[in-house]
Order: C-alpha cells, then sequence, then structure tokens
C-alpha cells in the first residue's frame, strides 16, 4: 500500500492554486472562526472537568495539526461537546493523567484506522445508533449545566447521571436567582443575536455584556477565577511532556481509547461531508483519520484534552468564504493570541454564561428531530435508538456504542433472515414475477419425479434454518434440484447444510442438482470441496440444462 494513497493531507493541493488574494479570504475566515470557537473552548474545557487553560490549549494545538494534515481543505477541530461524556467520566475516575493516556492511545488508533484504508467503515455506524448516542450525550451535558444554570453550590458534581440528580435535589435551596438571570440572558443572546448580525457570535456578546454587568455592578454569581484561581495571572500553554505511564492502568482505559477514536472518527467524518456537501469537494476519509489521530497523540502532550473536526465550525469557516486549510491555522494561531495577551480577563468570565452557552451547544446536539423520525420509523430501529440513547444516559457512551452496534448488526440479520424465500415450484403459489418471467418453470416439462425449488435472498447462517426446513427429503423424489438464480452470496454455515443435504440426498438415493449458480456462490463452494463432491456435471447455468440432466436421470 503506499503512503500516498492513505495520507494525503488537502493542504498540499490547495497551495499549489494559492494567492495572496486566497490568502485574505482564509485570513478573513479564520478570524471570524476563532472568534466562534474562543468561548466554546473555555466552556467545553470546563464543562469536561478540566480547565479553561486545557480547553483553549486543545483548540491551538490540536486545532493547528488539524488543518495542517486533514484531509478536508475546510475542517477546522478543537475540543467538541461530543466529548465532554467521555471526558468528565475519565477524569473523575483516573484524573488528567489518565485522560491523557487515553486520549493519545485513541490517536494511534485513529492513525492505524487511517494507514490500513479503514477511513470508510466508520461510515458503517447505523442511523439510529448515532442519534441515539448523540441524543444521549446531549442530555447529559445538559444536566451537568444546571449547576451553574441555577449557581447551585456543590463541591463536586457526581459523573453518574441518578447521583447527579440526586445532588441538585439535595442543594435545591442554593438556589442563586443572580446566576439563573444571567443564564437567562446568555440563552436569549445566543438565540436571538443572529436576527441582528451572524457575523459576530451571541455567545462572544453574552460573554462580553454579562462580565461586564457582573464586574460593574458586582453582582454575587461564581466566575471562572473563582474556580481556578491559577489562570488570574494569565494563560499559558505548559511546556510538551509525556505523561507518566502506569501499565496496570492500560488495559483499563482500553475501552475508553476505543470510546474517544470512535467518536473522533464519526464526528470528523460527518463534518468532512458536511463540507463536501456545502462546496462540492470530495475529502479523504484515511487522510482525516490520520490527521485526527495525529492531533489527539500532541494535544495530550501539551496538556489538551481529545479533539476531533467541528461541524458548526467548519460550516462557519465555509460561509465566510474560506479558501483551504489556511484559515484553520489562522483560527489556531489567533486563540494562541488571545491566551497570551487577554487571557487573564477569562477569569472574569460568569461560570452562567458558559453554563447558558453549553445548554445551547446540547439542545443543538439533542437532534430532536432525527430522534423522532427513528422513534417513528420501525420498531428495530426505534428499539436499537432507545437502547443506545438510555445505555449512554445511564451507563457509558463506550457500553452505548457496542450495544447499539451489536443489537444493530442482530437485528439485521434477523430481517436478512426472514427475507429468504425457498419456493417449491409447480406446488406453490409464491414465485414473484411469474408472467413475466421467461425462464418460468411452469413453461418448461419437468419430470415426475423431479424437485425443484428456488431459493431467493442471502443464504447466510441466519437463514440456513428456514432454508433447511423448506427441502425436506422426502421418498417421492429422485432428482432434487436447487434453483439459485437470485442467490448473490453464500457462507460457510450454508455450505455446511448444502453439504447435510447432498449427503442425506445421496443416502436417500437422490441425485442433487444446482442450477443459476452465481460467480460468489461458485467460488466458495469450490474452496471449501462441495463443488468436487456434488460433481462439476451436476451444476449448471440454465434451468434448461439442469432439466435434460433429470430427464436423462430418470429414463
Amino acid at each position: 500500500m503506499q503512503i500516498k494513497s492513505v495520507f494525503n493531507p488537502a493542504i498540499l493541493g490547495a497551495l499549489r492554486e494559492y494567492s495572496f488574494h486566497r490568502f485574505l479570504k482564509d485570513l478573513v475566515a479564520g478570524i471570524v472562526v476563532a472568534v466562534v470557537a474562543l468561548p466554546l473552548a473555555i466552556a467545553f474545557g470546563i464543562a469536561s472537568g478540566v480547565s479553561p487553560v486545557q480547553g483553549l490549549t486543545t483548540g491551538v494545538i490540536a486545532g493547528f495539526l488539524i488543518s495542517a494534515f486533514s484531509g478536508s481543505r475546510f475542517q477546522i477541530g478543537g475540543p467538541t461537546g461530543a466529548f465532554i461524556v467521555i471526558i468528565y467520566g475519565i477524569v473523575q475516575q483516573y484524573g488528567y493523567p489518565g485522560l491523557a493516556i487515553a486520549t493519545i492511545m485513541a490517536g494511534l488508533i485513529l492513525v492505524a484506522m487511517g494507514a490500513f484504508g479503514l477511513g470508510t467503515i466508520i461510515k458503517f455506524i447505523p442511523y439510529p445508533v448515532t442519534v441515539g448516542f448523540t441524543s444521549g450525550i446531549a442530555l447529559i451535558i445538559f444536566t451537568g449545566q444546571l449547576k451553574d444554570i441555577f449557581g447551585l453550590e456543590i463541591a463536586k458534581l457526581p459523573a453518574d447521571f441518578f447521583e447527579k440528580m440526586g445532588s441538585y435535589f439535595h442543594h435545591y435551596q442554593t438556589v442563586n436567582p443572580w446566576a439563573l438571570l444571567i443564564s437567562a440572558f446568555t440563552l436569549l443572546t445566543c438565540i436571538y443575536w443572529k436576527r441582528i448580525t451572524a457575523k459576530v457570535p451571541g455567545s462572544l456578546i453574552a460573554i462580553v455584556l454579562s462580565t461586564a454587568a457582573v464586574q460593574l455592578l458586582d453582582i454575587p454569581v461564581e466566575t471562572i477565577g473563582m474556580r481556578f484561581p491559577d489562570i488570574a495571572g494569565g494563560m499559558r500553554i505548559p511546556m510538551p511532556a509525556i505523561p507518566v505511564i502506569k501499565f496496570s492502568e492500560i488495559q483499563a482505559l482500553v475501552s475508553p481509547a476505543i470510546a474517544i477514536a470512535l467518536l473522533a472518527g464519526i464526528e470528523s467524518l460527518l463534518s468532512a461531508v458536511v463540507a463536501d456537501g456545502m462546496t462540492g469537494r470530495r475529502h479523504h476519509s484515511n487522510t482525516e483519520l490520520i490527521a485526527q489521530g495525529i492531533a489527539n497523540i500532541f494535544s495530550p502532550l501539551f496538556g489538551g484534552i481529545p479533539a476531533t473536526g467541528a461541524i458548526a465550525r467548519t460550516a462557519t469557516n465555509i460561509k465566510t468564504g474560506a479558501f483551504c486549510n489556511i484559515s484553520g491555522i489562522v483560527h489556531a494561531i489567533l486563540l494562541f493570541g488571545v491566551m497570551l495577551f487577554l487571557g487573564k480577563w477569562a477569569s472574569m468570565i460568569p461560570m452562567a454564561t458558559l453554563g447558558g452557552i453549553v445548554t445551547i451547544v446540547a439542545w443543538n446536539m439533542s437532534e430532536l428531530s432525527a430522534f423522532r423520525r427513528v422513534l417513528t420509523s420501525t420498531r428495530s430501529d426505534a428499539f436499537v435508538l432507545i437502547v443506545t440513547f438510555l445505555l449512554t444516559v445511564i451507563v457509558d457512551l463506550t457500553v452505548a456504542i457496542q450495544a447499539g452496534l451489536l443489537l444493530a448488526a442482530v437485528l439485521f440479520i434477523k430481517k436478512m433472515s426472514e427475507a429468504i424465500n425457498v419456493t417449491k415450484m409447480l406446488e406453490d403459489d409464491v414465485a414473484p414475477d411469474r408472467d413475466n418471467d421467461p425462464l418460468d418453470i411452469r413453461q418448461r416439462e419437468v419430470p415426475k419425479d423431479v424437485d425443484v425449488f428456488e431459493i431467493q435472498g442471502a443464504l447466510f447462517f441466519g437463514a440456513v434454518d428456514k432454508f433447511r426446513e423448506a427441502i425436506a427429503i422426502t421418498g417421492q423424489r429422485r432428482i432434487l434440484i436447487l434453483r439459485t438464480r437470485h442467490v448473490l452470496t453464500l457462507d460457510a454455515t450454508a455450505v455446511h447444510t448444502l453439504e447435510e443435504i447432498f449427503a442425506e440426498s445421496t443416502r436417500s438415493g437422490v441425485t442433487l442438482l444446482l442450477s443459476g449458480v452465481h460467480s460468489q456462490p461458485l467460488v466458495v463452494m469450490q474452496k471449501t470441496g462441495f463443488l468436487e463432491k456434488v460433481g462439476l456435471h451436476n451444476v449448471f447455468t440454465q434451468i434448461d440444462d439442469a432439466l435434460a440432466r433429470a430427464k436423462e436421470l430418470t429414463r
């Protein structure tokens, strides 16, 4: 496999077409995206159970690397709301060192997936599973913000959903009306500011106005500086350091690492697909996974958290007129500048404001319309959706994804097994398109002692029982013809069943003939030795040849 086939950063092709005019477009887009990303990076860092510095650090380091190596020209990377639940749980259980190790492991997994050309496999995750865990994450994010929205005095918020809700109930008497008022103002500003202008995000306006009000009017609410006193002197990206790896913890962190890798892969590829739809270009999925992997390997070395492609920021990047990934690099450099020169002002931002901003993010993630659509579709899809959603909220995301995928696979196998149709020709009335079928068996002479069965659908392990029951061996037949012109796939279990039918037929003095065998089943039969057992002289392309052979044997 050539390296270029799996790793071909989009920026390389874009730079061959670059000009000063296009740089100006990227510069403007990068500034706008940085303005959008600034409050989100701070809010996501705090909501994830780490510091605002770590959220911004992720925006700088991961944002730069994702833009530099992405398989999409317009991908903007950084911390996202989808990771809040995973990060918070890992930090609560293993601390930040555990999160750093899990993130690096996830980065290595992503690089390996991209290197082995698995960029398209993630796209096969069923839609009900994606909607289920996304909606579950949104609910957990929202409930995690109730402490700051209501200004509740809770020393340490539990990670478990029910324990968290119980903690809110026990501390309801500590509600701060001022915090609730600021949160409401933030929500209304984020919702309605876009009616005034979409060039400046409502979240930034809410931060500026609420921070000014709290400082000028001395409103008694908690600020970032009160919760994180270390940032009062400014924000700095720490020097890179390799986290201390305890091999005893690696095994426990494998599952969280896989969850981070899957979520980063899904989110980044979804973002790249959205960018393709908006621009008409095509991203390179394997390169995208490698870029996400690189970003997640290096982000923890500087104290950052997991990162991925951000759909909203990528869409903003495109709408603002970006030409290529240079805009994402500009956005990362500007975030770095904010940390250096304006970081100390971030300590004045009210926590209630950030709670309101993250609540808007949770609402946008909730996908209520998609949830309702899947819920009212098929019963199996609705079941997968509900189970994935509940497990995300009650247990954790890793278990939810695993269970959702397993359920979806089992239910799909069930559907496929029900779709197979085995018809005894000339007796059963169920034979689709008989009137328009030039190869209809009714138009042919079938000897008296010959049974013809037509199989329609995939013949695999989930369908062999139904097939086996339909092909009942009786003493009345001398020839058994299996017509497989509508069987495109065959697996080892199906071949084993055919071998059993062949053995029973031979013991009963019945000759087994096959008609209309396609290439894939034929190859499988040949590799497993079944073709040699039944004999090439008993395998035919057309039903007429099989009937001629039957007449020859019944003379």
